[in-house]
């Protein structure tokens, strides 16, 4: 089984004192099998880790590290984000209330028929009101 992979579910890997037993089953399938993900979700990634820097959670030296070892996983990047971004992202977002960045994750799981590994409680509600299956979810 492949999935798709959201910021949150990295990041709560990424920092281990977030990450729980469903998370790092997550990252158990992911190593296995990889993920797929939108093209917004490096951005997002080094976001956080650059914003984390900045408030002295972490050092440059960890955040490289960090990505060294993400970008060894086997990590699939969505080439339709952009062109559904305008359409069917935009209606998931509003229809569930959630910013496009997030619906760009919903919206590639729902299209692909994959599981969704998410923390972000908005995104489980309408990763749920679509049927989809939840990781990474106590």
């Amino acid at each position: 089984m492949s999935l798709v992979l959201d910021s949150s579910a990295t990041l709560a890997w990424v920092f281990g004192e977030q990450t729980t037993e469903p998370i790092r089953k997550v990252f158990d399938a992911v190593a296995d099998q990889g993920a797929f993900v939108p093209s917004l979700w490096r951005l997002e990634v080094a976001n956080s880790l650059s914003v984390a820097v900045r408030r002295g959670r972490i050092d440059q030296a960890f955040r490289r590290a960090a990505l060294t070892d993400l970008s060894e996983l086997e990590i699939f990047i969505d080439s339709q984000t952009d062109l559904r971004a305008w359409n069917s992202t935009l209606d998931l977002a509003d229809r569930f209330r959630l910013s496009v960045y997030d619906a760009a994750y919903v919206e590639l799981a729902h299209r692909r028929a994959l599981p969704l590994a998410t923390l972000d409680r908005d995104m489980q509600n309408a990763g749920a009101g679509l049927g989809l299956q939840l990781l990474g979810v106590d």
